[in-house]
């Protein structure tokens, strides 16, 4: 069932002057989505939907947001406007020249290519800056000096410490988590299971994934894990052991790979036979 959600008065915070520009962030997960969901449904005023499209996003992930740019052009005539880095995270993680003075010497001391940052961590996490943030904020900034536009962004009650000076609907309303991703659900957006496997739906290819999550990636997207292997094994011959060129801290993709498939053969060993005679 949809989760009862207070509806305010007119005086909520987000019933604003008619000559106010609403812009809307998108990541394509169940808040934001349920975040414009609701603001559809509420007759809530949207100028701008903006999501930033990393190009490592799952395949279902990218069917879901094609689907939510049908249902936004049908209520409301618009849609997604979609931001990219012109050459992708590849091409950042291998490609990219090293700019910084301090870089190049301490890649030429340890006998590091120049180019490329290789893969990101819990310190440099280059891939949500380059491909989402610095995109989306110097958008939504140029607006807000151009129009005065309010930017409307999908973070759920639950998560509420997270606000920093935006527009955040689903707290207003108190909207957690769980309750978002059945209001998606209830209103036909179920990205083809997605989130029945994963407990999150970003990157496929995110380093800070649990090894749960990996082995669930191995499991139901092997195409998505070739390629990872393909990368990290790129990534060990072009920056060596280190964080740059291994995947996790003591995991490889590689050993991970085999970690797996040998938990597969020892389930496969003790599990009890299927029908005989």
């Amino acid at each position: 069932m949809t989760p009862r959600i207070e509806r305010r008065s007119e005086r909520s915070a987000f019933f604003h002057t008619p000559n106010q520009f609403h812009a809307v962030s998108l990541s394509g997960g169940k808040d934001s989505t349920a975040m414009l969901l609701m603001m559809i449904e509420r007759g809530m005023p949207i100028d701008l939907v903006l999501s930033a499209d990393t190009g490592m996003e799952f395949p279902e992930m990218y069917a879901h947001l094609a689907k939510v740019d049908d249902y936004l052009f049908r209520e409301r005539g618009l849609h997604i406007t979609t931001l990219r880095h012109p050459k992708g995270f590849e091409y950042l993680m291998f490609d990219v020249p090293q700019q910084k003075k301090s870089a190049i010497e301490r890649r030429i001391a340890n006998g590091q290519a120049l180019t490329g940052y290789g893969w990101p961590g819990v310190h440099v996490r280059w891939c949500t800056g380059q491909l989402k943030t610095h995109l989306i904020s110097k958008e939504v900034n140029r607006l807000k000096g151009e129009v005065g536009a309010l930017h409307y962004v999908g973070i759920a009650a639950d998560e509420a410490a997270r606000c920093k000076g935006e527009q955040y609907p689903l707290v207003e309303w108190g909207v957690t988590e769980a309750e978002a991703l059945q209001y998606c659900y209830d209103h036909g957006f179920d990205w083809n299971g997605l989130y029945e496997i994963y407990h999150r739906c970003s990157c496929w290819c995110c380093p800070l994934q649990r090894i749960g999550e990996l082995r669930k990636l191995r499991c139901h997207h092997p195409e998505l894990w070739a390629r990872l292997l393909d990368m990290d094994r790129r990534a060990l011959a072009q920056f060596g052991p280190g964080p740059l060129g291994q995947f996790k801290q003591n995991w490889s993709v590689e050993r991970l790979d085999a970690r797996f498939a040998a938990e597969d053969a020892q389930i496969s060993l003790t599990s009890p036979p299927q029908g005989g005679v």
